[in-house]
């Protein structure tokens, strides 16, 4: 399966997670990764189970960054 359409199997189940706010396709160290944006990165101590953020997805890394509270802009 090709990348893409890891995440997009994935993006509405994750999407539900506590403090998610978005999730895309990044590199890490050469290799194809979903990225998952948080507000807030909690340790998983900190989380229930089901609220964790998955490893991996369909084979593919997760990386999860904290990007704060997203707030659209004037122009």
């Amino acid at each position: 399966m090709k990348i893409g359409s890891a995440m997009k199997k994935h993006e509405e189940q994750v999407m539900q997670l506590p403090n998610v706010t978005g999730i895309g396709i990044g590199k890490k160290a050469g290799k194809d990764i979903i990225k998952v944006f948080v507000t807030q990165k909690l340790p998983e101590s900190a989380l229930q189970p089901d609220e964790i953020i998955p490893k991996t997805l369909e084979g593919y890394q997760t990386d999860v960054e904290e990007i704060g509270i997203v707030t659209a802009q004037a122009l």
